[in-house]
């Protein structure tokens, strides 16, 4: 008669997963942040790992969580674990779709800079199947299902344009701005995201004087919009606003550009890539051809 005992039982892939990603971000808002799921969830399954282990992961605290010996103990074999998941996961996307590139972007630059090359894209790299996704903030390349990261920042593995800020407005509106102080008599349009850009141009130019008053706008895409419209005076970024410049549907009222520390970034996923892939990034470093 063979014996076959009940296995003990093994912590969820879950809490495992929940766990790494606080610990390696350094608290349960970022980990459910990039985890698409609820601090209160990335919570629970933390304690669900710790009555499993029967141990203590995270000291809670006033300010946050730090973790315990046992939790430090465990997050460098868990990361790469999952690095490891992920790197195969790469591997069978490649093998099951090699013509596929997953971009995620700022909604700025999915909408105002990458939208409008999609058509030469696709001229030039027929066999490629481009998706698009737009976000906040970059993903983790080496976790989530993207190939390409393209954003605003200070570091990435190539540089796509300066970020080089500046006023613009439709031609009709701009007979009423002869000086930058002229700006407090007419609405000055922000993106939430940036509405700080106004006073490093303001304090830049000698205006510091100026409070720019007028809507404030959540998509960067639609602040563009309503400066088309003739509403107002928008803090333009060159990269996202230049066909506008050139077709004349907008103009810069004041010669003085500000040129940020920030860049444009392209990112690429590390490990092996896809000829797609290559293509890809070649193509976009050497946009000028689009």
């Amino acid at each position: 008669m063979s014996v076959k005992p009940p296995r003990p039982p093994s912590p969820p892939l879950t809490a495992l997963r929940a766990f790494e990603a606080a610990a390696r971000l350094g608290g349960f808002k970022r980990a459910a942040e990039e985890l698409c799921v609820t601090p209160g969830a990335v919570a629970q399954q933390v304690k669900q790992l710790e009555a499993w282990a029967g141990a203590p992961l995270f000291e809670r605290r006033v300010h946050g969580v730090a973790l315990t010996k046992a939790g430090l103990a465990t997050l460098a074999p868990l990361t790469e674990a999952f690095d490891q998941v992920a790197a195969s996961v790469q591997v069978l996307r490649q093998a099951t779709a090699p013509n596929q590139v997953h971009i995620a972007a700022l909604p700025a630059i999915a909408q105002l800079w990458l939208a409008p090359r999609m058509p030469a894209l696709r001229q030039l790299l027929p066999d490629l199947t481009l998706s698009v996704t737009a976000m906040e903030t970059p993903p983790n390349l080496a976790r989530e299902p993207y190939d390409l990261a393209i954003f605003y920042g200070d570091e990435g593995d190539v540089v796509l344009d300066d970020d080089v800020i500046f006023p613009v407005c439709t031609a009709e509106l701009a007979k009423r701005l002869s000086t930058p102080h002229d700006l407090a008599r007419v609405p000055c349009i922000s993106d939430a995201v940036w509405s700080g850009d106004w006073r490093l141009w303001l304090d830049h130019v000698g205006a510091s004087q100026v409070v720019p008053q007028g809507p404030v706008l959540s998509l960067y895409a639609l602040a563009v919009e309503d400066a088309l419209s003739g509403a107002g005076v928008l803090m333009a970024h060159a990269s996202l606003v230049r066909p506008h410049l050139e077709k004349g549907t907008l103009i810069a009222p004041f010669p003085q550009h500000l040129k940020l520390a920030r860049q444009m970034y392209l990112t690429a996923r590390s490990g092996p890539q896809s000829q797609a892939l290559r293509q890809l990034v070649s193509t976009l470093s050497g946009e000028s051809s689009l």
